[in-house]
């Protein structure tokens, strides 16, 4: 029989750092901290393959686990010096998720395993405290029937009778309630358990403890956890560990505490001790934001609530465990300890959640200490994490008029930066439902909890009124990099009320506020915003000197480029899109939807007297029109890629859609051509296909109307030439479209050829392009051998190709989509992660036929998936020259990039 159960405490450990696909990240780390002699509560790791065993078996522990469960905790037990059930010497238990990944609260924990009324009443004269006794059985029975019975989460009960004891007791707050209350309030909780369920909690500790296995265990598949894996692309199949583990307390008395800290600020990524911590508290209480917790390191002000000086002994230690952690993990450690009657306990340690701000911060300057190469640097740092320096700031003006007429209601904690103007949504499912409707939302919580995920990712900022650093709100909302305020105490939500008080004023759902995540602040108002650091140094001139940002990004991207082999170009159609392009790192234009520069001022109109042509004289006319606005923008793209290759993609869309619509749109075009409206609406109907995506578009537009794709190739040529008679260098790419059949490509890349052969002979000179195709039917795929004869280059169009390979409309499948993600059927949106197993396989097939035919075939991608992490190493595996993305996706593609050579290379 495989083991399922190892071992951890006593500064020895069965399991350690580099086994946390089998321990998960939280239980490989508490093996490897018991190794290097880290104070960590002895416990054990059932594995996550024990978790998927128990999964495929419908809820049912796998045989044998219990007996190996049994074996470990006599070992807890004598590591311990307590015995599990033991009203004398009691030994209280945890049992907490981890993923390989961390999933920070998604997933289900159970606390105080061990307790009943025999054991709580030994555990009082253990103590020598009865009100901790009790009020550790009060959490106990809460938590344990909430977890493993779904108790009193859609009703309260237990909040309901909590504040009941409250008010009864006169107590402002938890602490206030004596060991009498909560015995009585123990009572009332065994009594609704037992009345809801038919039958009491069980008093034996070893049925507690294999519940609340099976209880973490199912909690992998629990809504929010499947959600926020879909979020965040963890498999499925991955599963959960369930961490054992001594339970230490933090709420023993004054002497003890709860907390958690990091060793670099996660907001900003300064190399500073950072936490939080309650006094006589559990964990939760931090993490959860009942109550507004103290910092850990005094802030320089004398705070007499700091744990520095109230705690100095256990603070100096955790400052020297905190030290060797970052030492020996090499990077940021999100920290959770516990101090028991002065004696400091760790119970956990991960690489801290961190916004990108502090993400790169901590990267680069990890590199300067020594701690990291820059091959590590570039691989520890998500791609997505630079966007977050591309992030809008608030309009400096109008932040300073806000400020001086008073709009700045309040300031919280700044736990995500950046500037958030929204919508009030005081639920998650509004938050989800306005975004839909095109809104902009600020989610404005209480407290967030891990059934806020969806709220949040719709949010463009979250603002609390509790809750710390360290809160849900704030870890969450920085992994997903929102701009994020907590712990605003002038801040009271009311959802039933329809509304929230902010220091005494009124908002009502649906009006406007912004956040400040820099400082905290809420204001009033709808304030503008205005480009990051990042940003302004690149397009305005900033001295980059004043902008320490600008510099960690641009060393970053340095070694990315020096790491990466795959090309990143970008997507881009006017020629200031390529300029920003260009500007933050793009290679050259991978694709230029040419139908996207008829829609400009004055462009329109001789696109439609081309289409509506009823004669070969009428439609030449329109056309010369077209040509030369055409020729104009074309040449703003040379310039702007001066040296680097443009590709632009032929005609593309079905003709129709550069006609009106509407009754009014056609009337006044009727009377701008002289016809008759019913002539022109008849002409438009004509025109009109029942299935336009696959029809009367890309190359077979070209085909059927020849004169386009010369006008077009007339355009590119003369543009070039033109450009390079004023010193510019180019390297025109000419792409056909749509082609399924290589007569298509043939047929246009005759026209392409002897059209330039006329512009070159009426100019007296040569300039070199390229004839290519975009690949984007499955059958290009499959015959790209012999499409490769006629084109010197391939592109793929992942946004048809995934269409016409899945059977799937992308502008209609999304609610199918939501269902398939929801109930399991596809791990992703295979619009947003290419779908390798299909669509990446037709992809391979065509770069190794093209390739048989055309050794030097050049071959990239310019579908929306060359700025998706994910797509960008499967092209850098595939074997591509190039990515083409959106313009402010390039950093991350080259980031991407870099990390797909990284991993090839087998490097940390």
């Amino acid at each position: 029989m495989h083991k399922r159960v190892y071992f951890f405490g006593e500064g020895t450990a069965e399991g350690g750092a580099e086994q946390a696909a089998l321990l998960g990240g939280k239980g490989a780390n508490l093996a490897e901290m018991s190794r290097i002699g880290v104070p960590v509560p002895a416990g054990f790791t059932i594995t996550t393959a024990a978790c998927n065993e128990f999964t495929a078996a419908g809820g049912s522990l796998p045989d044998g686990l219990v007996d190996e469960i049994r074996e470990h905790l006599a070992r807890v037990e004598a590591a311990m010096g307590a015995r599990f059930g033991d009203p004398a010497q009691p030994l209280l238990l945890s049992v907490r998720s981890g993923a390989r990944r961390s999933m920070p609260g998604m997933m289900d924990s159970v606390l105080d395993l061990g307790l009943n009324e025999t054991v709580v009443r030994g555990l009082a004269a253990r103590t020598g405290n009865p009100r901790f006794a009790w009020d550790t059985y009060r959490r106990f029975l809460h938590m344990y029937a909430d977890v493993v019975h779904g108790l009193g989460r859609d009703d309260d009960a237990f909040e309901r009778m909590l504040d009941h004891a409250r008010r009864e007791a006169g107590a402002r707050d938890d602490l206030g309630l004596d060991a009498a209350a909560l015995e009585a309030l123990c009572g009332r909780y065994r009594e609704y358990v037992a009345s809801a369920l038919g039958h009491p909690l069980p008093d034996a500790p070893l049925d507690q403890l294999l519940a609340a296995v099976a209880a973490v265990f199912r909690s992998w598949n629990n809504d929010r956890a499947v959600a926020y894996r879909a979020m965040y692309g963890i498999p499925d199949d991955w599963g959960t560990a369930a961490n054992v583990q001594a339970m230490v307390y933090g709420n023993l008395g004054d002497d003890c505490a709860t907390g958690v800290a990091f060793t670099r600020d996660p907001a900003t990524g300064e190399r500073r001790f950072f936490g939080e911590y309650l006094v006589n508290a559990q964990g939760e209480d931090v993490v959860a934001g009942v109550r507004t917790p103290a910092p850990v390191p005094d802030p320089d002000d004398g705070d007499p609530t700091s744990m520095q000086r109230r705690m100095p002994q256990a603070y100096r230690e955790l400052v020297d465990v905190q030290a060797r952690l970052e030492a020996h993990f090499r990077d940021m450690q999100d920290i959770e300890f516990t101090v028991q009657q002065g004696r400091l306990w760790i119970l956990q340690t991960r690489s801290g959640k961190r916004t990108g701000f502090a993400a790169i911060r901590i990267a680069v300057e990890m590199v300067d200490e020594g701690l990291i190469d820059a091959r590590t640097a570039v691989a520890r740092v998500d791609p997505e994490a630079v966007t977050h320096l591309l992030r809008p700031v608030f309009d400096a003006d109008a932040k300073a008029a806000a400020e001086a007429d008073g709009r700045v209601l309040a300031r919280g904690l700044p736990a995500g930066p950046g500037a958030a103007a929204g919508r009030i949504a005081l639920t998650a499912r509004d938050a989800v439902a306005m975004a839909q409707s095109g809104e902009r939302v600020l989610l404005v919580r209480q407290d967030t909890s891990a059934d806020d995920i969806r709220g949040m990712q719709a949010a463009e900022g979250v603002l609390t009124a509790r809750g710390g650093m360290t809160s849900h709100a704030a870890v969450v909302g920085r992994q997903m990099g929102k701009v994020c305020v907590v712990g605003c105490g002038d801040l009271e939500p009311d959802p039933a009320g329809g509304a929230v008080t902010v220091n005494g004023r009124r908002f009502a759902a649906g009006e406007w506020l912004s956040l400040d995540g820099f400082t905290g602040e809420v204001i009033a108002a709808e304030l503008p915003t205005r480009p990051s650091d990042v940003l302004q140094v690149l397009f305005e001139g900033r001295d980059a000197s004043d902008a320490p940002g600008y510099e960690r990004f641009a060393r970053l991207m340095a070694w990315a480029d020096e790491l990466r082999r795959l090309g990143v170009r970008a997507n881009a159609d006017q020629g200031g899109q390529a300029r920003q392009a260009v500007t933050l790192g793009a290679q050259g234009i991978g694709l230029c939807r040419t139908e996207h520069m008829f829609f400009g001022d004055g462009k329109i109109g001789p696109m439609r007297r081309a289409i509506l042509a009823e004669d070969a004289d009428e439609r030449a006319r329109a056309l010369d029109a077209l040509l030369a606005l055409q020729r104009a923008d074309f040449a703003e793209l040379f310039r702007a890629c001066d040296g680097l290759p443009v590709t632009v993609r032929m005609l593309d869309p079905p003709l129709h859609e550069f006609l009106p619509r509407g009754d009014g749109d056609v009337a006044a075009l009727a009377s701008e051509l002289g016809w008759e409206p019913a002539r022109l609406a008849a002409r438009i109907e004509a025109l009109r296909e029942s299935n336009p995506m696959l029809g009367h578009r890309g190359c077979r537009l070209g085909i059927t109307r020849p004169d386009i794709t010369a006008m077009q190739t007339r355009a590119i040529l003369e543009a070039a030439l033109d450009a390079r008679a004023a010193g510019v260098r180019v390297h025109p790419e000419i792409m056909i479209p749509l082609v399924a059949f290589p007569s298509e490509l043939d047929d246009q890349a005759r026209v392409v050829r002897a059209q330039a052969a006329q512009v070159m002979a009426e100019r007296g000179e040569r300039i070199d392009f390229d004839v290519g195709t975009m690949i984007e039917l499955p059958r290009a795929a499959l015959v790209a051998d012999d499409i490769a004869r006629s084109a010197e280059f391939f592109s793929f169009g992942t946004n048809d190709l995934t269409q016409t390979t899945l059977g799937m409309s992308r502008d209609d499948i999304g609610p199918v989509l939501e269902h398939y993600r929801t109930a399991g059927l596809l791990a992703s949106d295979p619009f947003q992660h290419l779908d390798e197993a299909g669509v990446g396989a037709l992809v391979r097939i065509a770069v190794e036929k093209g390739r048989a035919t055309r050794p030097d075939l050049a071959v990239g991608i310019c579908g929306e998936h060359g700025g998706d992490p994910a797509s960008v190493d499967f092209c850098h595996r595939a074997g591509l020259d190039y990515v083409s993305c959106s313009p402010l996706r390039v950093p991350v593609a080259r980031l991407a990039a870099a990390q797909a050579a990284v991993r090839e290379d087998g490097a940390d």
